[in-house]
């Protein structure tokens, strides 16, 4: 906005030299003097003017607020957590895509049906045709079917639930590899220290990292989702792209209508999907809230069993503030809804670089 005004001025200077009555010494010397003064004075507006867009950029990054039930995090000794450190790669997505285009529900099935994407084919073959969505379609709140509407949620989710564990494998694949040698390069110390500060590990201890750079279970994943945002239907997630219903008390949020007029927080806000799936990872795998989760996954882990969306949803009863009866209703759905058949899914092209690593 500064930049502009100063442009627009600039303008009206060169307007007011374009006229004919400019044409007397007295004016012209006058006009050289305001005209002097501000250039001169032009440094300290364009330094003014960065600071004030630095300031907003920082403020607009805190839509992304990381806790979720607690204001204050309470800190641990290996987590003094940086919230630019560990959402930047989500500021980066998040920012990609502004203007997405929301194709209605119509559009979306005849694409499912046009690929070849069923719920019935993954069950079998335990692979996911690569159909990744920005937005919701606001149709779904109109299906009336409910096991139609969930499957039509699932097909749209289940997409970047598995791209955003394949990241997170391919990291724990570099991850190992490093762990493995008695050298590292310089741009394999330059990727640990990256990683260091987006899963909170200021003690850089590579154990550490190695339990908080894990997978969600694909199907705790959808439990959560579903029931966060009633399979798709609720506002935060039609107006909002919040999947997993993270709060925020400061900047851009959406304001829970329900909620007590002293109370600060909001509900985070995506510009994409993919945003709030990758935002809802990085919560569980360093938020001081979810360690014994993370310890029981590490525990799976260390037994060589999968990691059980059962045992795992156990250790979520701080998700939220309705506690164990939260973990209840996260088991139901998925037992009800047979989630765990997707938990070895695959999303097309399958490759061997993203196999599970235990």
């Amino acid at each position: 906005m500064k930049r502009r005004l100063y442009s627009s001025r600039n303008i009206r200077f060169l307007r007011f030299f374009d006229q004919k009555n400019l044409g007397s010494l007295p004016r012209v010397l006058i006009c050289s003097i305001i005209l002097i003064s501000f250039f001169y004075s032009m440094p300290q507006i364009i330094d003014f003017t960065k600071n004030e867009n630095v300031e907003y950029q920082n403020n607009s990054k805190t839509i992304l607020a990381y806790t979720l039930n607690n204001k204050i995090v309470n800190q641990e000794d290996d987590q003094v957590l940086n919230e630019n450190d560990l959402l930047v790669d989500i500021f980066s997505l998040n920012e990609l895509e502004t203007d997405t285009v929301r194709l209605n529900a119509a559009t979306i099935k005849q694409l499912f049906e046009d690929t070849n994407y069923t719920l019935e084919d993954v069950r079998k073959k335990k692979l996911v045709k690569p159909v990744a969505l920005t937005l919701l379609p606001n149709e779904i709140k109109k299906i009336e079917n409910s096991k139609k509407r969930k499957e039509f949620f699932i097909q749209i989710v289940l997409p970047l639930i598995l791209k955003e564990n394949n990241n997170i494998r391919l990291d724990r694949k570099r991850l190992f590899s490093i762990i493995n040698k008695s050298n590292n390069t310089n741009l394999e110390k330059k990727w640990l220290e990256k990683k260091y500060k987006q899963y909170g590990v200021p003690s850089k201890d590579l154990s550490v990292l190695k339990i908080r750079m894990d997978e969600v279970p694909v199907s705790l994943a959808l439990a959560q989702a579903a029931k966060e945002t009633g399979w798709g239907t609720s506002r935060f997630a039609q107006e909002g792209n919040a999947l997993f219903g993270q709060w925020t008390w400061s900047g851009e949020g959406l304001k829970p209508k329900d909620s007590d007029k002293n109370e600060g927080h909001k509900v985070m806000k995506f510009n994409v999907l993919q945003a709030s799936v990758r935002a809802y990872q990085r919560n569980l795998n360093t938020h001081s809230s979810y360690k014994a989760f993370r310890k029981a996954r590490a525990k799976l882990r260390d037994e060589g069993k999968s990691l059980d969306s059962l045992i795992l949803s156990k250790f979520l009863d701080e998700y939220a503030q309705t506690g164990e009866k939260y973990v209840e209703v996260l088991q139901q759905i998925i037992k009800q809804n047979n989630l765990k058949d997707f938990d070895d899914a695959k999303l097309l092209p399958s490759s061997i670089e993203l196999e599970s690593l235990i």
